[in-house]
């Protein structure tokens, strides 16, 4: 099997392990999470300079001078080790010729493992929080005995269903 066609299937926990047992690689991640769209890659470069001059999260937003040295290092060794490594496992998208990086197919799968929220996580929760107020509003209704055209004991198990289906679907997800 060729390395194209493993690509296309999802990554093996042990390789998400690997790509994140790297801090620059993990960096990388971090770094495209918090911004949308394309990024350059000599802004990547400065921000984790920055943040081993600093010791602490990366943020393309909070860069102080690194010196020169440390730049380049960090440069050069994103060129040559951890973008080929990232973009081969189609974690990331790398336009060699702009120097930019974009999230790639793999991203959202290895995101989930840099701090242990999905992306999708808020909107999920936000579906739950609908379906639950809207569930709780069926139920005061039908407590102030206010004329309602359906049951609300049906209405009420048809919300909490969907809770519970939308955490299982996520939970298998």
């Amino acid at each position: 099997m060729s390395l194209q066609q493993r690509r296309s299937d999802t990554l093996a926990e042990s390789e998400i392990f690997h790509i994140l047992g790297n801090d620059r690689r993990r960096a990388i991640v971090q770094l495209l999470a918090s911004e949308p769209g394309q990024v350059d890659v000599s802004a990547v470069a400065t921000a984790i300079a920055s943040q081993e001059v600093r010791g602490d999260d990366v943020s393309s937003d909070d860069t102080e001078t690194v010196p020169n040295n440390l730049y380049k290092s960090v440069y050069v060794s994103l060129q040559q080790t951890h973008l080929p490594q990232l973009e081969e496992d189609d974690v990331i998208k790398y336009d060699s010729s702009a120097k930019t990086l974009r999230r790639g197919e793999q991203f959202d799968a290895v995101y989930r493992y840099v701090d242990g929220e999905h992306p999708n996580d808020k909107r999920l929760l936000l579906s739950h929080l609908s379906l639950s107020v809207l569930g709780l509003v069926v139920i005061v209704l039908a407590g102030f005995s206010l004329p309602v055209s359906i049951d609300p004991v049906l209405s009420s198990i048809l919300v909490f269903l969907l809770v519970g289906a939308s955490s299982l679907y996520r939970l298998l997800s």
